[in-house]
This record gives C-alpha cells, sequence and structure tokens, in this order.
C-alpha cells in the first residue's frame, strides 16, 4: 500500500533537531525557572533583532498578541476595526474580544490579501485600526495601507501569524505597521511544542504596556498597575523556539524552492495558482490553489493518499458566531467564492521531491476527469 503523504510534517523538525531541541528542554527543566525568565528574555530579543523591532513580548498565543495589541490601544466598545473579509476567524475574534466591531474589507482577488483600494470606503468617524493579515504567507500591501492610516490617523496592526520570516519590499513582516501578532502554533513555519505568541512592536510605550497586561497587569511581582491578564510564553516553549528561529530562513528557502516545484508542474492545469505581487517575497505558508472542482479534487487526493487542508470552509462573516452582524450570503461574494474553492496541497520543509512529484503526478491525473 502506498504511503499518504501528510499535509504537514510535525515530525520532521524534531528529527532534524532533536539533540538541539532536547538539550534545550533539559536546560530549562534543570534550571527551575519556567516562567518569564532567561529563555523568554532571549527568545524576545532575537526574534525582535530577527524581524527587525525594538520590541518583541512573548504571550500566551497569537489571538492574544492580536487582542492584547488592540487593548493596549484602548480599542472597544463604539470602535471599528476594519479586517480583512478573508481571513481565519481568530482576526476578527481579537476586534471582538475588545467589544470593538469588525468592518470587513474584500481581498485583492490575485493575492487573496485585503484590497487597499477598497479600505478606505470602509473607514468611518468610528474607525480606529486597521489590521493587515499576511495570509498564507504573503505580505498585505503595506504602503497604502500605511499611507490611509496617517490620513485618518489609525493604527496598523500586523496579524503575522502565517508570515514569520516573509519580505514586504525587504522588511519583515512584523515591522510594517504599529504593531504585529505572532502565532506559534506547531502548524506555522516557526512553531512551538504548544501554543505560543508574540507582540512586535517599535512603539515602547505599547511594549511596556503590554509587558505589563500578558502578566496580571504588572511589572513588579505582587504589584499590579492596570488590570491585565494571563498570557505568558513561557520559557520551555521559548527554548525550543530558540532552537528552531535558527533554521527558519532555510526552512523557508525549502518552502519557496517547493512552490516553485508546484508552480512549474502545475501551470498547465486549470487551477488557480498562487500569484506573488513583485514586492512580495512570502514564505509559503501554505501553497494555495483554486478549482471549481474543488470538492472532488481533494476526494480524489484523499483516495490517492494526499492529505490536503481547505483554508477555509466558511468565511468569517458566515459563521454562526458572528450571526449578529446579520451578513447574509452574498454580501462578501468574492470572499465567499474564494472559501468555495481553495484547496491547500502538502508544504513543510521536510516534504521530499519524490512527493512533491507524486502530488503534481496525481493532480494532473485527477484534473480532467473532475473538471468533466
Amino acid at each position: 500500500m502506498t504511503e499518504e503523504i501528510p499535509f504537514l510534517d510535525l515530525r520532521g523538525p524534531y528529527r532534524e533537531l532533536a539533540d538541539e531541541l532536547d538539550a534545550a528542554c533539559k536546560r530549562v527543566l534543570r534550571s527551575g525557572w519556567y516562567i518569564l525568565g532567561s529563555e523568554v528574555a532571549a527568545f524576545e530579543q532575537e526574534f525582535a533583532a530577527y524581524c527587525g523591532v525594538t520590541h518583541c513580548i512573548g504571550v500566551g498565543n497569537g489571538l492574544e498578541a492580536l487582542s492584547l495589541i488592540l487593548h493596549a490601544y484602548g480599542i472597544g466598545k463604539n470602535d471599528e476595526v476594519i479586517v480583512p473579509a478573508n481571513t481565519y476567524i481568530a482576526s476578527w475574534l481579537a476586534v471582538s474580544h475588545n467589544g470593538a466591531t469588525p468592518v470587513p474589507v474584500e481581498p485583492d482577488e490575485h493575492t487573496y490579501n485585503i484590497d487597499p483600494a477598497l479600505v478606505e470606503r470602509a473607514i468611518t468617524p468610528k474607525t480606529k485600526a486597521i489590521m493587515a493579515v499576511h495570509l498564507y504567507g504573503q505580505t498585505a500591501d503595506m504602503d497604502p495601507l500605511n499611507d490611509l492610516a496617517a490620513r485618518y490617523h489609525l493604527k496598523v496592526i500586523e496579524d503575522a501569524a502565517q508570515a514569520h520570516g516573509a519580505l514586504y519590499k525587504g522588511r519583515k513582516a512584523g515591522s510594517l505597521g504599529h504593531a504585529a501578532g505572532f502565532s506559534f502554533y506547531p502548524g506555522k513555519n516557526l512553531g512551538a511544542f504548544g501554543d505560543g505568541g508574540a507582540v512586535l512592536t517599535n512603539d515602547t510605550h505599547l511594549a511596556e504596556l503590554v509587558r505589563k497586561l500578558r502578566n496580571y497587569g504588572s511589572a513588579t511581582k505582587y504589584y499590579n498597575d492596570v488590570i491585565g491578564f494571563n498570557s505568558r510564553l513561557d520559557e520551555l516553549q521559548a527554548a525550543l523556539l530558540r532552537v528552531k528561529l535558527a533554521r527558519l530562513d532555510q526552512w523557508n528557502e525549502c518552502r519557496r524552492k517547493i512552490a516553485a516545484v508546484y508552480q512549474q508542474g502545475l501551470r498547465q492545469t486549470s487551477l488557480v495558482l498562487p500569484a506573488v505581487p513583485a514586492w512580495a517575497d512570502p514564505v509559503w505558508h501554505l501553497y494555495v490553489v483554486r478549482s471549481a472542482a474543488r470538492d472532488q479534487l481533494q476526494r480524489r487526493l484523499a483516495e490517492a493518499g494526499i492529505q490536503t487542508m481547505i483554508h477555509y470552509p466558511v468565511p468569517a462573516h458566515l459563521q454562526k458566531a458572528y450571526g449578529p452582524l446579520r451578513m447574509a450570503a452574498g454580501s462578501l461574494p468574492l470572499t465567499e467564492k474564494i472559501h468555495a474553492e481553495v484547496l491547500s496541497l502538502p508544504m513543510g520543509p521536510h516534504l521530499s521531491p519524490a512527493d512533491q512529484q507524486r502530488i503534481i503526478a496525481a493532480v494532473c491525473s485527477i484534473l480532467p476527469e473532475v473538471a468533466d
């Protein structure tokens, strides 16, 4: 029986880095210090330097990173935050958790990221921020978003959960707005062995406030300056992330090469392949294609032992959670079309050349049949 190709090989990083990861784990266990110690401080310094910003604050997960940024900026009830219509729901949830209203804007059909040309018409007197999501590992078009924000006195917040190391005109994701939220969920390009997240910014005041907010509102133990939360990246995850950070560029380059193989091997098919603007250098967190026969293609690939995923089957505005917004089917037609057609092929730095060719061959043989 042919061995199944997983969507993402989560064992691969450990196989490659077992000795270093084991040593990092033992270092923490032997230290007896497990929360907000030297490993978190070192990772924060290293990741800030990697992204080209002044401050990194390790937090519990990516959703909380975004939520803490909004909270620290005082964005809440009666405020609006412009968000991509085409994104994972966490981007919207961060806004909702702070009592503000997410205002969705349709994407550019080629990049799938928020369309800057449509953002201005969504700005109202209640708008306080624009959240730019770097979807699938490719940065949003940030210059026009930052120009709009400057004109209307808005904050620009990056949801960089899928874009560790991605470049926009030579600058890294996480350094392109007023603040950025990262996730270190295990499946990310830089993934922990559990949950984790970080806030990145050049805003010293914001950084100091987020450091307090993540730790019960406290800068000094048992002295609480603000009403805070408990959202802290732990020492063990930080130590493991430090090991993986040293491999991130190498692994991202592997993803770029795999994407190039896909682009070449699938170019003659009926699939809509990813488009990369001249100003973008994506890190291919996901390799997402579109097909009107998506469901049949996914089923047939599964039968061939190839695991795929749909990112995402239901857009945020049609989720039951956002029923109160009263956005009916058809209200965001491009987003809905994208969600009905996208399919993510296996992607990751440990996907072998043989498996890449097997995936391409399977897609090329299945597509003419399911399209009939």
